[in-house]
């Protein structure tokens, strides 16, 4: 059955916008957890926007569930991810003007420097999944570069404004999924998902871990983080139980 990691990176981009102590994206994390969530995910990004280094480092302490690091493959990340041992990196593309993550990694091009991550990171005892875009020939690069798991974007996915588009993205997050399976790798899936679609990629044979953020925090902000993540849990644990369409 699929799992739910919860990015709290919203919470702290509400923080940021005044400068202030709150909310508490640890706090966050604590009632993530005993509303039932898996794991936590952030993403320390360079321009520090949301997530700050002392978040991680309290996460570290605090978390009991999974600490799912998101950073970009940089030097100054990866020192990080080497002092404070989250229990898994999640690398992503990062650009300063975007507004969100907006794609996933181009894993052929920067292999040599993947393939470094990934050693360094296993030798501390940390897992490394890679970001990419549910296209066959990046699962297969980063089987690879030697990803033991990948995190395929559903972004264009959550965003299809027809019934027709959705089908065809969902189908390519199937393929996607069933790919890296076969080739021994965990596969994790986000990008973009709600309390609206969420229920056909948890559906999905072989998603080990959903990562979801803004909707849970959206939906925090009215019924609090407890509610709002057991809301996403249950639609996440009875999908899983159904018998996938695709």
């Amino acid at each position: 059955m699929a799992k739910l990691c919860v990015n709290i990176d919203h919470v702290a981009t509400v923080r940021q916008a005044r400068r202030t102590v709150e909310p508490d994206p640890v706090a966050a994390a604590v009632l993530a957890e005993l509303g039932g969530a898996s794991g936590i995910t952030i993403h320390l990004r360079e321009d520090r926007r949301h997530i700050q280094n002392r978040d991680l480092e309290i996460l570290r302490q605090v978390v009991r569930t999974k600490l799912n690091l998101e950073m970009a493959g940089t030097q100054e990340m990866l020192k990080m991810a080497l002092l404070v041992k989250p229990d898994m990196c999640t690398l992503v593309p990062e650009r300063r003007e975007e507004l969100t993550t907006e794609g996933g990694l181009d894993v052929a091009m920067y292999k040599d420097q993947l393939q470094k991550y990934i050693s360094l990171l296993g030798e501390a005892d940390i897992k490394t999944s890679l970001f990419i875009d549910p296209d066959l020939d990046q699962v297969r690069a980063a089987h690879f570069v030697g990803a033991p798991c990948v995190e395929i974007h559903t972004g264009s996915y959550a965003e299809a404004r027809t019934e027709r588009e959705q089908a065809e993205q969902l189908t390519r997050i199937s393929n996607a999924v069933r790919t890296a399976a076969k080739l021994g790798m965990q596969v994790n899936a986000g990008h973009g998902l709600n309390y609206r679609n969420v229920s056909a990629v948890a559906a999905l044979p072989s998603v080990d871990e959903l990562n979801i953020g803004h909707s849970v925090v959206s939906r925090a902000v009215l019924v609090g983080m407890e509610a709002a993540v057991r809301e996403m849990s249950q639609l996440i644990r009875h999908a899983s139980q159904q018998p996938a369409e695709r």
